[in-house]
């Protein structure tokens, strides 16, 4: 079952991977950033969301600013440790902020809006109980509520993003119209080994604003 939600805001990063020092936003939405929204408003095991299209509604703008992050961070493993054995690692837990942020140059995008078109697909973890009509009468509810799990954002966690059921999409903007190679994006990340997981891509081709997200076995995504 489909699904069109209307996603705007300030702010956006969906950072480039092979950017290992600055941030640089790819152009546009990745799709793995569409299911995080679309996660964030409504996730459940007996179900996985689709994204099919990403329809950008607003000119490309990029801005640049200077952000604060943390240097390091906790070892899952020493976490998992104390939780399962209250035994304290060999290297602490406690991170000093004060000590470890970084100032980095970050370039976002601005005043951005999509429409995420998406469906999704029962998994087998479903119970008795679950049905499409009832995840999609989940979703409809949550979009017009603006309810959600987690507050979705458009890449970093300082990026909000609102949202709203999309009755008609917007037409493309003039600066957009034509055909437009995007090169190689994010297309999500391959969980099938928690222990070695592994970015997946796609040659991202935007025409007169719509970004069609291919199929993992359509053959178009690559390791």
């Amino acid at each position: 079952m489909s699904v069109q939600l209307e996603v705007w805001g300030e702010y956006a990063l969906f950072a480039r991977p092979e950017m290992k020092v600055e941030r640089v936003s790819y152009d546009v939405m990745t799709p793995s950033a569409a299911r995080g929204i679309l996660d964030a408003i409504l996730w459940h095991p007996g179900m996985v969301w689709r994204v099919d299209r990403i329809h950008v509604c607003n000119p490309i703008q990029f801005t640049n600013i200077r952000r604060n992050e943390v240097g390091a961070i906790a070892s899952v493993g020493s976490i998992k440790t104390v939780i399962e054995k209250g035994t304290p690692p060999k290297e602490s837990l406690f991170l000093d902020a004060s000590k470890e942020i970084q100032q980095r140059s970050a370039m976002l995008l601005r005043d951005v809006r999509y429409v995420i078109v998406a469906h999704f697909d029962m998994t087998d973890r479903a119970a008795p109980s679950d049905n499409p009509g009832k995840f999609q009468e989940m979703a409809t509810r949550r979009f017009e509520k603006g309810q959600f799990y987690h507050e979705p954002y458009f890449g970093a966690r300082e990026f909000p993003v609102n949202f709203a059921p999309c009755r008609e999409i917007p037409p493309c903007p003039e600066e957009l119209r034509g055909k437009r190679d995007l090169g190689y994006m994010l297309w999500d990340l391959d969980y099938s080994d928690p222990a070695n997981i592994q970015p997946l891509f796609f040659r991202a081709v935007m025409l007169d604003g719509v970004i069609q997200v291919p199929s993992r076995a359509s053959g178009e995504v690559i390791g």
